[in-house]
């Protein structure tokens, strides 16, 4: 009989702690009274959510059960792609310009978070400056059409080569460390890379961007408006979702997760840990490559300003929000923070405080992330 009065106490006290944490943060924005409703509002819905999750819980079981029943008889990239695909092509013919071009800007931000999610989700090698490899395919690509001349799909693989070698050599000395310091040096890492950028007039043309990208063309037509873009950012999502999926049951896949739960033990079945995670990085920085060449082709213009360690943080956030190592996770969480901000247009001061407090809530609910879960198939 102890058992629920005890429940009940702790569920009131985590929604006490958590509604006033928020309420003192809202106060220097919007006064006292405003602060004390908000208080009692996440209360309320703290403890609602908190009680229902008990009736909850047992059906997220059985729902658990079926997906593992999927895991077996479905490989991942074409579940998800049964998923994402049929709604996703009739984006342009149903929304708006405006629509369109958020949907657009997902699309890019989904390649960047499965890449990251190769980096942290599989293999557990936390990065803070992915935003990095990013810009450098942005400007390596812009470099090569505005300079050189080369079109899309010529300037593309080469900035892609470039993008992916400068992962690979900045791995080669970075992986010698482990856990927060890895954490560090890729922070650095992502801020020299944007400095440089800044400051390289002569190169990079610093603050003032590079301009004047030209549009992207297929058998001779140009994709500028933005529903021909839209199909091709789809086209280079649903790759990365095939692949990735693919390269995930693999024996490389396979020996990412294992070096993610135990690097030593993973060692010690012959599993070169170094190799792997140099492996892991290039692979990672080979789609931020491929998202930049896009986000360049798209802007038809980039700066520095585009490539900054919120940026970072922000793909960061895709992938924990839906689930390290999921990649129907990190699409669902990379089109939820693509798309909150646009419904928050109106509250802009306020968005960074509904992400954070966002992602508090999902650490202390769940943890694992939306879809977090096994990632390891059992087909060959």
């Amino acid at each position: 009989m102890t058992a629920v009065p005890r429940y009940f106490s702790r569920t009131l006290l985590r929604s006490s702690i958590i509604s006033l944490w928020s309420a003192v943060l809202f106060l220097p924005f919007k006064g006292l009274q405003a602060s004390l409703m908000l208080f009692g509002v996440l209360f309320l819905l703290i403890l609602l959510l908190t009680l229902a999750g008990t009736w909850v819980s047992p059906r997220l079981t059985m729902a658990a059960a079926v997906r593992e029943r999927m895991h077996r008889h479905l490989p991942a990239d074409r579940r998800y792609l049964l998923l994402f695909l049929l709604p996703a092509l009739g984006v342009p013919f149903i929304a708006q310009n405006y629509i369109i071009d958020v949907a657009v800007l997902a699309g890019i931000y989904i390649i960047l978070a499965l890449g990251l999610n190769v980096v942290v989700g599989y293999t557990g090698l936390l990065n803070l400056g992915f935003v990095a490899y990013y810009a450098i395919g942005a400007y390596s690509f812009a470099l090569l059409n505005t300079r050189l001349g080369l079109g899309f799909w010529s300037a593309m693989p080469v900035a892609v080569v470039i993008t992916t070698l400068a992962g690979f050599l900045f791995a080669v000395p970075a992986l010698r460390l482990k856990g927060d310091y890895l954490a560090l040096v890729t922070l650095g890492f992502g801020e020299i890379v944007r400095i440089t950028l800044n400051n390289w007039d002569s190169f990079t043309n610093g603050p003032n961007g590079i301009g004047s990208i030209s549009a992207p063309t297929f058998v001779g037509i140009s994709l500028v408006t933005l529903s021909a873009y839209y199909y091709l950012v789809l086209f280079f999502v649903l790759v990365a979702i095939v692949v990735i999926g693919r390269v995930q049951r693999s024996r490389i896949g396979r020996a990412w997760i294992a070096l993610r739960e135990d690097e030593i033990a993973a060692s010690a079945m012959g599993v070169p840990s170094t190799m792997y995670k140099l492996y892991a990085v290039s692979f990672g920085a080979f789609w931020a490559g491929i998202a930049g060449c896009l986000f360049a082709a798209k802007m038809r213009f980039i700066s520095p300003e585009s490539f900054t360690f919120m940026e970072s943080v922000l793909i960061l956030c895709m992938v924990i929000l839906g689930g390290l190592g999921s990649i129907g996770g990190v699409i669902v969480g990379a089109v939820i923070l693509v798309i909150l901000p646009e419904i928050l247009r109106e509250v802009q001061m306020y968005r960074m405080l509904a992400l954070g407090a966002g992602i508090v809530l999902l650490m202390i609910f769940r943890p694992q992330g939306l879809f977090g879960g096994r990632v390891v198939s059992s087909r060959h």
